[in-house]
């Protein structure tokens, strides 16, 4: 007997996600996705490079440093301290204003006084210590000593140096030339604006630029014969130094000279031996360099959008101790100056 089949049911319907169960579960695989999918990183910065190939002023400087540009009057001034000279040209004119005045001490840095008219007279680190100097006949006062006793200010002159925000000057020095190989004797002193002298750093070789950044909180601090650059945390109010680390390291045969610190924070420093200047970020990486037809590139300098650098190496090479410049496209930060609290009779 044939069995008679049951009523037919309709088969069950598939189990429906709830909106909420649906939304959990493609979060959760999101979740899963964001660490298989490459991270957005930041932008690097473009490596730039520049070229120069001849020099504003062929002048043959034996060891020219301490370019300064004078905004008010576009000038731009500079010494050689091994020939001991003051140079100044005035940029408008070009080339054929140079003059040279003619010094009785090694000059390594000037920088200019507030209150003062510049064109006369400026503060110059100069043998055995901070100066002021008339820029018409060269004469010089003392106005501070960097060593109590004659045998140091014999062995040591002035190198780098700057003015900080608050008008202080600070200055290095290092062995003078006849002595030959420079030895750890070098110190980095701090002129405060009533002239007492503090010792910030010793038992350098050769000290070099010092610089802050775009907000003040940082300074940096060339030592040459290191090949370093080092940071430090830096109090405006206090001049104060702190968190001392090593900023950047130079690994080619050169060795760091002279810097500057343009408007976004780089730092444009100049390599003595490898005939550039490196473009530095203020993360510590190089995103630049400007190559020069010399070797010996000292210091450089901010005029408006241009680097303008001294070199050295008198007529050793075709273009050795001349004066170049290339735009960079960037202004550097203005220098500070000096707010001298003392009255000097003819200030």
């Amino acid at each position: 007997m044939t069995s008679i089949p049951g009523p037919i049911h309709a088969p069950a319907k598939p189990h429906l996600l709830t909106t909420k169960t649906t939304s959990s579960i493609f979060s959760w695989w999101n979740w899963i996705l964001s660490f298989l999918r490459p991270s957005k990183s930041p932008k690097m910065a473009e490596f730039k490079t520049w070229t120069v190939t001849e020099p504003y002023l062929n002048i043959h400087c034996d060891l020219g440093e301490g370019p300064y540009y004078e905004a008010e009057r576009n000038t731009l001034r500079f010494v050689d301290i091994i020939k001991r000279h003051l140079h100044t040209v005035d940029l408008t004119a070009g080339p054929e204003s140079l003059k040279t005045l003619q010094l009785d001490m090694p000059v390594g840095v000037t920088a200019d006084i507030e209150g003062v008219d510049a064109s006369k007279k400026i503060l110059v680190g100069g043998k055995s210590g901070i100066y002021i100097l008339e820029r018409e006949t060269g004469r010089h006062e003392l106005l501070k000593r960097f060593y109590d006793t004659e045998e140091k200010d014999e062995r040591l002159r002035s190198n780098d140096g700057a003015v900080d925000p608050e008008g202080r000057f600070w200055i290095g020095t290092m062995n003078d030339f006849w002595v030959g190989k420079p030895q750890p004797e070098g110190t980095i002193f701090r002129f405060n604006t009533d002239l007492s002298r503090h010792t910030v750093l010793s038992s350098l070789t050769i000290p070099n630029s010092i610089r802050w950044s775009p907000d003040h909180k940082t300074l940096y601090f060339v030592h040459s014969s290191a090949k370093r650059i080092l940071a430090f945390d830096y109090s405006v109010s206090t001049a104060d130094l702190s968190n001392e680390r090593v900023f950047f390291e130079y690994d080619g045969e050169g060795e760091p000279d002279g810097s500057r610190i343009d408007e976004e924070g780089n730092l444009w420093q100049a390599i003595y031996g490898d005939g550039c200047v490196i473009k530095i970020s203020p993360q510590g990486k190089v995103i630049g360099r400007i190559e020069y037809p010399t070797k010996c590139i000292t210091c450089p300098v901010f005029v408006g959008t241009e680097l303008w650098v001294t070199t050295a190496g008198g007529d050793k090479e075709k273009y050795s101790g001349g004066i170049f410049k290339v735009d960079v496209g960037v202004r550097g930060l203005k220098d500070f100056k000096f707010k001298l609290e003392k009255d000097i009779p003819g200030l």
